[in-house]
């Protein structure tokens, strides 16, 4: 599906090891996760004007290369190109579809999926409304037809207006009965503070909804501290700056705040400088919830399993340590209360946490 990783990767048993194992991401963007086959499909179908209509020519314009400048400017880059595909209702629906297959396919059975109103509707005019319908119509099908429980999660942008905010708020808020379960906030954390969208958080908080912010990814510590403590934050997108201050690690783990790390991307975005410098072992030893997520798959060039590879081999976790971080990525679920008991419990046996009786999903 995608390419551009270790080759090596797929030539172990580790790697066998963790492609059957089922799993979870709860940090997965929509707009980064499109097959790179299905973008040339679409520049073809509505015209878009390419050098050459072929996936190679096109990856380094959507996809971190080996040897590139590794920064924020650069890994946000990629999105700036792939705003420019979302040009139906007929593409959001394929994108959303194949995003949940190809999650299904390597053997993902619980995802969170998020996406921005704002980058699918901007190109066709369309509504908040109307275009998250589409996508949780898609997603739906496409859950029930590959045997994966899909929950989705709306983000608005912290450099775009509050007003914007509002309108994504109302469109979650009317869609939780059709599986929209959080909102977020992403965007640029290193010049736009979150200050100004944090009574929409608290109200969809007092609604029912979970609030999982980015912070402390490309800004500082304090952002994390104020998504938990201003906007209500269960859960931090990234959050690894988290382990430049021992008072914040010390209130995250005793809070039980659940950071969703995604390696891969902090490494190409340089968050962290080097695989070595990555704080998620230091983080998970000192007794934070620490999850291991995915992104942009098709941006980072990885699967759910490349990552936990790469956390068995450059970031000294263990096996069991990964399967750790699935059960508490069950436990972390944005689920009503009997749902998400279900789910650990599931993965508790399917990962040989416990004992009990359950059915055991079979490899693909």
């Amino acid at each position: 599906m995608f390419s551009n990783k270790d080759v090596s990767l797929k030539d172990n048993q580790l790697y066998q090891t963790f492609r059957d194992l089922p799993k979870i991401d709860l940090h997965r963007h929509l707009e980064g996760s499109v097959r790179l086959e299905t973008l040339i499909e679409i520049a073809g179908d509505s015209g878009i004007e390419m050098p050459e209509y072929d996936a190679e020519t096109l990856r380094p314009f959507v996809q971190m290369m080996p040897g590139e400048t590794r920064n924020m400017q650069h890994f946000l880059g990629k999105f700036q190109t792939l705003r420019q595909f979302y040009r139906s209702p007929d593409v959001i629906h394929r994108v959303a579809r194949e995003a949940v297959e190809d999650a299904a396919d390597d053997r993902i059975k619980y995802l969170e999926l998020r996406f921005t109103p704002a980058a699918l509707s901007n190109i066709i005019n369309c509504s908040y409304d109307e275009v998250v319908a589409w996508v949780c119509e898609a997603v739906d099908e496409a859950a029930q037809a590959n045997d994966i429980t899909v929950r989705l999660i709306l983000s608005m942008n912290r450099n775009e207006s509050v007003e914007k905010g509002e309108q994504v708020l109302a469109a979650a808020l009317k869609c939780q009965q059709k599986g929209v379960v959080a909102v977020d906030l992403a965007g640029n954390e290193a010049n736009f503070p979150s200050s100004p969208f944090s009574d929409i958080f608290r109200r969809a908080k007092a609604a029912g909804l979970g609030v999982t912010i980015h912070a402390g990814e490309w800004g500082d510590s304090a952002n994390i501290r104020e998504a938990v403590d201003d906007l209500g934050a269960a859960r931090i997108g990234h959050g690894v700056r988290a382990i430049e201050n021992g008072e914040l690690v010390k209130m995250l783990a005793d809070r039980g705040i659940v950071l969703e790390i995604c390696p891969t991307s902090n490494y190409q975005s340089g968050v962290v400088d080097s695989w070595a410098a990555h704080p998620l072992a230091d983080l998970w030893r000192q007794r934070v919830l620490t999850t291991i997520n995915t992104d942009d798959p098709l941006v980072s060039g990885i699967t759910l399993t490349d990552e936990m590879v790469r956390a068995v081999s450059h970031l000294s976790l263990t096996i069991d340590d990964i399967k750790q971080h699935t059960l508490t990525a069950a436990q972390a679920a944005f689920l009503p209360d009997s749902e998400r008991s279900a789910l650990v419990n599931k993965f508790a046996v399917w990962l040989g946490l416990n004992h009990d009786n359950a059915e055991i999903p079979p490899a693909s």
